[in-house]
């Protein structure tokens, strides 16, 4: 039976949604799964007081440690930080990060293979660089390096001389002046992205994309999770759900948009979703991902674009596949247990 342990920041498990799930799912799976904090762990005798799910409660029991980590949320604290190094050097993690927006596009840009999808984008040094992107494609989006669930964005579009500045569902109008100050005072605070803007609206006018959430299975192997529409509201630069955004059923989206041409555009969304991830693996040396939420969107044309692409996307909000989630995490974190012992 392989031991799987859950790494989390917080200290009760009560307080984790899904940490109830995995306990639910692994005893089906007939696994020994356990949740835990960094503050637990005693390195130098290799056990951990973790907690398991019995009769209804969490109860506190010392672990040897566990034969694979679904690492579930970051440290919180360098001292956190030390121990979960420590345990990453002698036990597999599930979960690996794919590095920052710039680090991603880099990687898949100089591959070549998917460069093609790819939004032209760069990094936003100074403002000539806006400049630039602007003069190039007259509407342009900017985005913090290292920003998630749509925070931080905003819309430039060059209209005549001046510049219209779409930010916090608010609109301006600046000078070249005016807006030369507003970027140089956003770059002195954190570091930004500027891309060609790529027009994704539904028929009613609201800005969308697609989340093509992938896992690994219990072979090792890619499979989808969900594919689910991210939909802003109207006014919205943004389809992010954490900003006001909203999804429904997958098949009703794809015929209201897309008519006749819908299974067409859902197998093209299925293949896209395994051939990349399996191509995006392949450029991290020695580092196997275990999910991967790539977002992407379909411009007027129909060609597809990738906007983002994530290694800890959450559970999917559609479908209840929550519990299928978690046993697709169980049975990759087993598969991981298993190749680690041929070793």
């Amino acid at each position: 039976m392989a031991s799987i342990g859950m790494l989390h920041h917080r200290k009760d498990p009560i307080n984790v949604r899904k940490a109830y799930a995995f306990a639910a799912v692994a005893k089906v799976e007939g696994i020994d799964f356990f949740y835990f904090t960094p503050g637990k762990v005693n390195l130098e005798r290799r056990t951990i007081l973790g907690k398991t799910y019995e009769k209804g409660k969490w109860i506190e029991k010392r672990y040897s440690y566990p034969d694979v980590i679904y690492n579930a949320s970051p440290p919180i604290s360098d001292k956190a930080a030390d121990i979960v190094d420590e345990l990453r050097n002698i036990i597999p993690f599930t979960s690996h990060s794919v590095g920052d927006k710039l680090t991603v596009y880099n990687k898949v840009n100089k591959a070549k293979k998917f460069n093609q999808y790819l939004i032209p984008t760069s990094e936003l040094t100074n403002y000539r660089v806006l400049l630039n992107m602007v003069e190039n494609y007259t509407k342009i989006i900017v985005k913090p390096l290292s920003g998630h669930k749509g925070a931080g964005i905003f819309y430039i579009e060059k209209i005549g001389d001046s510049y219209k500045i779409s930010k916090d569902e608010q609109d301006s109008i600046f000078s070249e002046n005016q807006l030369e100050k507003f970027i140089d005072s956003h770059i002195k605070q954190d570091t930004y992205l500027v891309q060609k803007f790529i027009t994704c609206k539904t028929k009613l006018g609201n800005v969308y994309d697609f989340r093509l959430h992938v896992q690994k299975g219990g072979n090792g192997n890619w499979l989808i999770t969900s594919i689910y529409p991210r939909i802003g509201k109207i006014g919205s630069i943004a389809s992010n759900l954490g900003n006001g955004g909203y999804t429904c059923i997958p098949d009703i989206f794809l015929k209201q948009e897309f008519g006749d041409n819908y299974y067409n555009v859902q197998k093209h969304l299925e293949q896209f979703a395994l051939s990349f991830s399996n191509h995006f693996e392949s450029l991290y040396q020695d580092t196997l991902f275990d999910e991967l939420g790539i977002d992407v969107g379909l411009d007027e044309k129909g060609r597809l674009w990738i906007f983002e692409v994530n290694w800890r996307p959450g559970p999917p909000v559609i479908m209840n596949v929550e519990l299928d989630v978690v046993r697709n995490t169980l049975q990759y974190a087993q598969y991981l247990a298993n190749k680690n012992k041929k070793y």
